[in-house]
């Protein structure tokens, strides 16, 4: 059994070059730094995404973050919710169905609209709301990259509510509560996480560190021979 990546690599071997050859200049110019051996692919396709060095030190992993979103993802079928649309656009279609994997998001719903209308709050709190509701958030990864509120609601329904998600990808961006929330779930033992501290983030680091955790299940996968 072949343990070299197929289904999460660049489909041409122009394009596999090309990534490769980023990732070594990015090992080389990040030099030392505090992740693991698994962490650590996260993080550089996270600079891959958008040429920012700085995600090498900002991005903070539960102990099990790891673990649980491979677990979750060589599982199959597997919920990904996002909060906004981007996301869901961002991954690889070939990718996910290797896994069973299908996205959500609730975003633009009528009756997400109206209800954040009616009670006066955001979209993207109804949006949580609206996946518990469905049964969608339990076991699932959530990825949040747009809405700070969205990851506030996520941390109240698992403190108040017992929701428990497989693994939380938390890297909203932005200057209202963006920080503020990402601290807030940071704070949360009993459920995995992977955060952007401070106000960077956005949905393509989201995307970056989903296809990171996709290629680690395939790296798995492959060596159990699965």
């Amino acid at each position: 059994m072949s343990t070299v990546n197929t289904v999460t690599e660049q489909l041409t071997a122009a394009g596999q070059a090309i990534e490769h050859d980023s990732f070594a200049i990015i090992d080389a110019e990040a030099g030392p730094h505090a992740y693991s051996a698994e962490q650590w692919p996260i993080v550089r396709r996270m600079i891959h995404a958008n040429a920012d060095f700085e995600f090498n030190g900002l991005t903070d992993f539960h102990p099990d973050a790891v673990r649980a979103g491979v677990a979750a993802m060589l599982r199959g079928s597997t919920p990904v919710v996002a909060d906004v649309e981007m996301i869901c656009s961002g991954l690889s279609r070939p990718r996910l169905a290797h896994f069973g994997i299908a996205t959500h998001q609730f975003i633009s719903d009528a009756d997400v609209i109206a209800q954040a209308q009616a009670q006066n709050t955001t979209r993207a709190v109804q949006a949580m709301r609206k996946a518990h509701r469905l049964g969608l958030l339990q076991g699932a990864i959530v990825g949040i990259g747009n809405a700070p509120t969205a990851l506030i609601e996520l941390a109240r329904l698992i403190v108040e509510d017992g929701v428990r998600p497989a693994l939380v990808v938390g890297m909203p961006v932005g200057f209202v509560s963006a920080a503020e929330s990402k601290d807030l779930m940071a704070q949360i033992t009993g459920v995995p996480w992977i955060v952007i501290r401070g106000r960077k983030g956005g949905s393509t680091l989201v995307v970056a560190a989903l296809h990171a955790l996709l290629a680690l299940a395939e790296a798995r996968q492959r060596a159990e021979g699965t």
